[in-house]
């Protein structure tokens, strides 16, 4: 079925606000109208809350509003590997993953897609989708395109990127990506509030807050953790990510041209710590592609796939 969405037509889904007819061109995040989906899997490499036993049921969707120039995902991202689906056939992808076991839906940079996804999940819900949505974005998004999908989205798990514009803009083209951000949160604060868990300690409701820590210090990490404790004080659920390897452009930059130091991600844990965060999730360090699935190629069908990640992620 063909549907339009006045959105889309003077492009306002995202912070870019590139004004694009996606009807006729494609915007700033490279997307027209229709979904693209590259890779469909029960991913067991994600937080313990999300993967559980049985993994999390993501599907990669291609494109993004922001390029980052060291994104590891960016043969889809950027480069745009996918096949157009339609919104019956994602509820359908989503109906599948929650019969193969997946503990819940895990929408993976979906932002640019936001009018599409919220059909797809409205028609999924009214064929007997009841496992939990996860919002999996960069947090790059507008307020408005958030408050649609209130009562549709169970869990948010945004990224917080950058404390410092300069290095948002030169980094991933998005000078007000701080300010930007937080106001994201805020309005996914509003909708779910903290993480919620069930008896078996897999996520039900709430917000989880992942933080990539960068070489150099580029993310401002120290700033980044304190802005969310001066905006959610400790119960506020977060992530820290130490899988940081060059990738995409990143050689070009020689400040981003090497893996994290065991020495940097040390000094993020030691302040999260200093900070007395109640829930902070934590990765063993890899300066290697072990975190990046194996995208499919253009030109080859998409289809759901069990894969076990070899990377760990741990709860302290």
């Amino acid at each position: 079925m063909s549907r339009e969405y006045s959105e889309l037509k003077d492009c306002r889904v995202c912070p870019q606000a590139c004004g694009v007819d996606r009807y006729r061109e494609t915007g700033f995040c490279g997307a027209g109208h229709r979904l693209k989906v590259n890779l469909v899997q029960l991913h067991h490499g994600e937080e313990p809350v999300l993967s559980g036993t049985r993994g999390s049921g993501t599907i990669f969707l291609s494109h993004c509003n922001l390029h980052c120039v060291f994104c590891q995902n960016h043969t889809i991202s950027q480069g745009g590997w996918g096949n157009h689906i339609t919104e019956e056939d994602c509820a359908e992808t989503m109906l599948e993953l929650q019969t193969a076991g997946a503990h819940n839906v895990n929408l993976v940079s979906p932002t640019h897609f936001t009018p599409q996804l919220a059909e797809a999940i409205r028609i999924a819900k009214a064929k007997g989708l009841a496992i939990p949505i996860v919002w999996n974005s960069n947090a790059y998004e507008s307020v408005p395109s958030l408050q649609s999908l209130a009562g549709l989205v169970d869990i948010y798990l945004p990224d917080f990127k950058y404390a410092h514009a300069a290095y948002a803009l030169k980094y991933s083209s998005a000078r007000d990506y701080p300010e930007v951000a937080l106001l994201a949160l805020k309005e996914m604060y509003a909708q779910v509030g903290d993480l919620e868990t069930d008896a078996d300690g897999n996520a039900t409701k709430g917000v989880l807050i992942r933080h990539l820590v960068l070489p150099n210090g580029l993310a401002g990490t120290r700033a980044a953790l304190n802005l969310l404790f001066d905006n959610y004080g400790t119960n506020v659920s977060l992530s820290l990510m130490a899988q940081y390897y060059p990738a995409a452009r990143a050689a070009n930059y020689p400040e981003l041209d090497r893996g994290l130091r065991p020495d940097e991600y040390q000094q993020a844990l030691d302040q999260a710590s200093n900070l007395s965060f109640k829930r902070v999730f934590t990765q063993q360090l890899s300066c290697s592609s072990e975190w990046t699935p194996d995208f499919t190629p253009p030109g080859e069908p998409s289809s759901p796939t069990t894969v076990n990640f070899r990377g760990k992620q741990n709860h302290a």
